[in-house]
């Protein structure tokens, strides 16, 4: 640093656009490893690509792979996200102080209107989150038949914030994660489907 203070202001100048260019580059390289892991988790089942594990592979699901690409994509989104977003806030104050601005009023303004996008934009946040979760836990994926509420359907996808199925009637729903407090996954487990009135009619004359 003492090479830039002789420079003068020049100097501080020059200290602030290189510190935001290494955070360009720090954010470039953590996009790749980033992009490197969900191709990973994409590829998946390796293991049992081998020709001594070729007996496995009909067990394997056929939507699994969608839902692997869908859950990789939404994480490996959010991850570059949040590393994007933290890398500019650091570097861009760091910069601004190098300048020889003072931050502490532009933090605490940040801190304030942070406050008042959080209380505005509150439901956009809570669909977000409940979708990460929904993701990572894997509580239903493609191809998976739902229930919430009264609506039944198969999962086409699964966003941060918007859940779409499509019911037996051909419509398409779009649920905000946030509105779904139970959900029953039929998919999972072994659901037997309760006998219609018809059925119910029929079984007495059939005696």
């Amino acid at each position: 640093m003492q090479f830039f203070d002789q420079l003068g202001y020049g100097g501080n100048i020059l200290a602030a656009a290189l510190i935001l260019l290494a955070a360009l580059f720090l954010w470039l390289i953590l996009r790749v490893l980033i992009n490197r892991m969900v191709q990973r988790v994409q590829n998946g089942y390796e293991m049992f690509r081998k020709p001594h594990f070729r007996w496995a592979q009909p067990v394997l699901r056929t939507l699994d792979h969608k839902r692997r690409v869908q859950r990789a994509e939404t994480i490996g989104a959010l991850l570059t996200s949040t590393a994007g977003v933290t890398i500019a806030i650091i570097a861009i104050m760091t910069a601004i102080e190098q300048l020889g601005v003072n931050i502490a009023p532009i933090l605490a303004s940040v801190g304030i209107v942070g406050i008042a996008i959080s209380f505005g934009a509150r439901e956009v946040i809570r669909d977000a989150f409940l979708g990460f979760f929904i993701t990572i836990e894997d509580q239903y994926g493609i191809g998976d038949v739902i229930e919430v509420g009264d609506t039944v359907g198969v999962v086409q996808s699964v966003g941060l914030r918007i859940t779409r199925l499509v019911d037996e009637n051909g419509a398409i729903w779009y649920i905000r994660n946030g509105d779904i407090m139970k959900v029953g996954n039929r998919s999972q487990g072994n659901y037997i489907a309760p006998a219609s009135d018809n059925e119910k009619t029929e079984k007495p004359h059939e005696q």
